[in-house]
């Protein structure tokens, strides 16, 4: 359903690389694009990672109820040093690992209510389209070839630092780089490199080797969304040096920006302490869910505005787990009234284009609970709580799970996930959905009439 007809507040989102608030105007009105960084798929994803997951979930589903048309991709990254560690310690192709891990996201992805993107583009199958926009930026001047890598000339690049606000200095430090003898600058990063025979590589006019990160992203945008886009989202730990080396890349290619609105979560701390492997404190969604559903986890994501840094703990947990409690209590009280098809309120709305505030949009969501009096009053408010991407089950179902420690809807989706990996032969995201459900207590038996399930003894 689309509101964007009879809306009175503006979207306005908090443009990173204008460091201000602005009204949201897409380029064009009929189709707005939207480009997310998704995971590196070497190990399963953890609490860290599901906050943008769960954020641009949100966003998408509010464009989608203001525009006709919205375009949403999210990556996977299948080509990274950390894969390539990862398979030759088990002595696997790297697509062994990155089919598991990619199975264990979209299991992940699945617990939490977060939509599929509408295109998921994986970088080994953009090569073609990467060496393409290498050769360009080498033809332009903006790109280098130095034994046997190809390297981003950062000078040649009056931009550059713009989306981060960064001294030179500040970016040095902040990249980590890597001072080889073969770079013009210190600054300029790595668009191709060489592969040894043991890793994995592709040929090319600069002989067998894999891209560099950042020009992963900037290619499958331009095959899928066009040269430049509405919105660019991720972490705020990409904003430099990926996001920067992203927008840069681009830039020079095109002519014109990458993004016109970059928007950047922020991090999550694990009961006070920043999350740290040295440390110990990483959560996994198969630890997460033993806590609590994943629409509670959902719900705790959501708990603070997305630009700030958020504590998550067990009482954050707890808690998101008690006022679903209260508001799956409201439905379940009010069963005899049937919802009518409603609109969200206009105080509701506001408070989601005003920079995706999911606080106040949550206030307004229990004020909207304590008045369900009419079939058009819980029809708003149902209209409201998806856009949040809360209360898709119904009460029964999650007093189940209150009971018996199973997400009911969860299982089911996970259960459906299996099934279509399984028919378009993806096994390996079909084990991950099985052993997602194996995690859960959950036993499955597939049958003639389709697969049924039941807690594990």
């Amino acid at each position: 359903m689309n509101y964007g007809a009879r809306m009175e507040t503006q979207l306005s989102l908090h443009n990173s690389l204008a460091r201000e608030k602005q009204v949201f105007t897409p380029q064009d009105a009929s189709r707005v694009t939207l480009y997310v960084c998704g995971p590196t798929v070497y190990g399963p994803c953890h609490i860290g990672n599901f906050r943008p997951a769960v954020v641009f979930d949100v966003l998408v589903r509010l464009l989608r109820a203001l525009y006709p048309q919205v375009i949403y991709a999210r990556n996977i990254t299948d080509v990274d040093d950390k894969i390539n560690a990862k398979a030759g310690a088990e002595g696997v192709d790297i697509s062994t690992v990155t089919a598991r891990y990619h199975g264990k996201y979209l299991a992940d992805m699945q617990l939490l209510g977060v939509l599929p993107p509408d295109i998921e583009p994986f970088a080994t199958h953009h090569i073609g389209e990467m060496e393409t926009m290498i050769k360009g930026l080498i033809d332009k001047g903006h790109a280098y070839e130095a034994e046997g890598h190809v390297l981003f000339d950062v000078t040649q690049d009056s931009a550059y630092g713009t989306l981060s606000g960064r001294s030179r200095d500040d970016m040095l430090a902040g990249a980590r780089v890597d001072v080889a003898p073969y770079k013009k600058d210190a600054g300029d990063f790595v668009l191709w490199k060489p592969s040894t025979p043991e890793q994995p590589g592709w040929d090319s006019m600069w002989g067998r080797g894999r891209p560099g990160w950042h020009i992963e992203c900037s290619a499958m945008i331009e095959k899928h969304l066009g040269t430049t886009i509405d919105i660019h989202g991720g972490g705020a730990d990409l904003q430099f040096p990926h996001h920067e080396n992203e927008a840069a890349q681009s830039r020079c290619s095109h002519g014109a920006p990458l993004a016109n609105y970059w928007l950047h979560n922020g991090m999550l701390n694990i009961s006070g302490e920043k999350m740290s492997k040295s440390i110990g404190n990483i959560k996994v969604m198969d630890e997460l869910i033993e806590e609590a559903p994943g629409e509670a986890i959902r719900l705790a994501l959501l708990q603070g505005h997305y630009r700030q840094r958020l504590d998550f703990s067990d009482d954050l947990l707890a808690q998101s787990v008690k006022n679903l409690d209260r508001l799956y209590g409201v439905l379940r009280d009010t069963r005899d009234i049937e919802a009518a098809p409603a609109q969200p309120p206009e105080s509701f709305l506001a408070a989601l284009c005003d920079d995706l505030n999911t606080p106040k949009a949550l206030a307004e969501l229990f004020a909207l609970s304590k008045n369900l009096q009419t079939p058009e009053d819980k029809g708003g408010f149902l209209a409201a709580a998806s856009l949040l991407g809360l209360l898709q089950q119904v009460p029964e179902d999650w007093f189940a799970v209150q009971i018996g420690d199973i997400d009911a809807a969860a299982v089911e989706a996970l259960i459906e996930t299996r099934a279509k990996a399984r028919a378009a032969k993806d096994f390996a995201a079909a084990d991950a959905a099985r052993d997602a459900l194996a995690n859960m207590g959950v036993a499955i038996e597939d049958t003639a009439d389709g697969t049924i399930w039941k807690l594990a003894k």
